[in-house]
């Protein structure tokens, strides 16, 4: 493996508005509506990115026969203070699941439940 171990990521919906609004709210970002090329039923909505920069670009999914909320990987989402975005979590309908903690010389963590049950982190330094 070289670079960066994440190269893209999906959260799978039940939902896509409810969950657009969700992470619209909690990020304070606007999505970009991706086509499915193949017209294969697949809805898309990606975060913003910019692929010069470190780190993974990522959409909202919503496909036929892929359940959310399964929890297997969870993704962090990389934030000034985890606890800004953390705040906003209730107001946009989730649930936090563990608030912010210290990792030690690694940052805090927060640990969020999205509308469509799908567990993920935050992530910052200070």
């Amino acid at each position: 493996m070289h670079g960066n171990p994440v190269g893209w990521f999906e959260i799978y919906v039940h939902d896509m508005a409810r969950a657009r609004a969700f992470y619209a709210s909690v990020f304070g970002v606007e999505f970009e509506r991706l086509n499915d090329p193949n017209d294969s039923g697949i809805e898309m909505q990606a975060f913003p990115s910019d692929m010069e920069r470190y780190g993974a670009g990522g959409a909202l999914v919503k496909m036929a026969g892929v359940a959310a909320g399964g929890n297997g990987t969870v993704v962090y989402f990389a934030c000034e203070d985890c606890a800004v975005e953390e705040s906003r979590v209730a107001g946009a309908g989730g649930t936090v699941q563990r608030t912010k903690m210290s990792i030690g010389p690694y940052g805090f963590i927060s640990l969020i439940v999205d509308t469509e049950g799908n567990l993920f982190g935050l992530h910052s330094m200070a």
